[in-house]
């Protein structure tokens, strides 16, 4: 299995003046008084002179200037049209093949102000497809991470569902009908797209349910975004552990912006 790659010890990269010049610089400082390196790969691509090598010079100018900047601090994303703000732990980047692959994990993010705990996202199959703008696509997204069971109920209380939910003492669910005079503690997990929904206790007007009448309940989740499949998702205390797969998913950047992005730490946006 090839591992994470170096890209100051990479020997492709030796041979090129511009890698050089943008990893050996110690210091954010240094790094940026060579930023104008930057406007390189843009100049070659309006010149016609792309080369097969350009890919990894903007894979490495992108993880590095990106990694460099905003490595454990805040990070301000617009992407797709959504706002994610959250704290960037990570980010690496391997070749597999004709294809990268990128690692980032995130801390305390906000994804349209919705908050989860830590999420790790695993980009497989990326290629850049040079350009103005320049297109970056993904073959699948794995995303793996936690979210309370606090802020989860506090999502699903916006989606118009039939019942109201809290978080109970328990740390089960405690969910409310919202016409019908009925009560139930419950707990949930997902697997392959199915809700499974196990019923603890229930009352009708006050009266408790027989528990014989009680059970498990599974539900198709229907209505996610094309291609969105949520392989696990289970309550541990607090907790709820997740895995989604998203399939292929492609977007575009301009490199000025991005260049102009790192070196004032602003918003970096993928559109």
């Amino acid at each position: 299995m090839a591992t994470y790659f170096d890209p100051k010890s990479w020997s492709l990269l030796r041979t090129i003046d511009l890698g050089k010049r943008l990893l050996e610089p110690p210091t954010l400082e240094q790094w940026v008084t060579l930023s104008t390196a930057w406007l390189d790969p843009v100049a070659d691509l309006g010149a016609g002179t792309v080369t097969a090598l350009l890919p990894d010079v903007l894979m490495t100018m992108l993880s590095e200037g990106i990694l460099s900047r905003f490595g454990g601090q805040a990070v301000d994303v617009t992407l797709l049209d959504h706002r994610l703000q959250a704290t960037l732990q990570v980010l690496k980047v391997r070749r597999r093949g004709a294809h990268f692959q990128t690692k980032t994990v995130l801390s305390q993010l906000r994804w349209d102000d919705y908050p989860i705990e830590a999420v790790t996202v695993i980009a497989h199959g990326v290629r850049l497809i040079p350009g103005v703008p320049t297109k970056a696509r993904a073959a699948r997204l794995d995303l793996i991470g936690t979210v309370t069971t606090a802020a989860l109920i506090g999502w699903l209380n916006t989606r118009a569902l039939d019942w109201s939910l809290e978080q109970h003492p328990s740390g089960l669910i405690q969910a409310r009908h919202r016409r019908r005079p009925v009560t139930a503690l419950v707990d949930a997990s997902i697997a392959g797209n199915l809700l499974h929904v196990d019923v603890r206790r229930a009352s009708w007007r006050g009266v408790p349910v027989p528990r014989q009448v009680l059970g498990g309940h599974t539900v198709p989740l229907e209505q996610l975004p094309e291609a969105t499949r949520i392989t696990r998702a289970t309550r541990e205390g607090e907790l709820i552990r997740f895995r989604i797969e998203l399939s292929e998913i492609t977007g575009s950047f301009d490199l000025a912006q991005i260049r102009s992005a790192i070196l004032a730490g602003t918003t970096l946006i993928v559109f």
